[in-house]
């Protein structure tokens, strides 16, 4: 439990990222919760390989801290839809990580156009910022 609190408390996990200018890719998603296994709707922000996200969408300066942040490029294995495991949900995908914090997240998309953008740019985040293909 400590860990996940810090996950959302710690501002080392996005020390340097300036999540509230220019994001690789914002928007709504619903996040299953990770103990309690309800939906919340949160506005999300991909950057420089962490996805972020907070309560509401007035993300517009580093006083604004996010609810959560997980590492696409250091913990993610892989991104891909979640339709085949979550059957009662549209547009449904997950985020399988190696992380201390999260095992698997499940988001919901508001259309399979959305579901497709969001797997593809954090695909191409974790390809991007993964340790092993940039020799960390």
């Amino acid at each position: 439990m400590e860990a996940i609190q810090r996950s959302y408390t710690a501002e080392e996990d996005y020390d340097g990222v300036e999540y509230w200018t220019n994001p690789e890719k914002s928007g709504w998603l619903t996040k299953q919760g990770e103990y309690i296994k309800t939906w919340r709707r949160r506005w999300f922000v991909l950057k420089q390989g962490k996805l972020f996200w907070f309560k509401d969408s007035n993300v517009n300066s580093p006083d604004v801290k996010p609810r959560g942040v997980i590492s696409v490029g250091a913990n993610c294995l892989a991104v891909k839809c979640a339709q085949d495991i979550i059957f009662n949900q549209d547009f449904p995908f997950q985020i399988i990580t190696n992380s201390y914090d999260y095992d698997t997240l499940y988001f919901l998309a508001d259309s399979v156009k959305e579901k497709n953008e969001w797997i593809n740019s954090i695909g191409r985040s974790i390809i991007q910022h993964s340790p092993s293909l940039i020799g960390n």
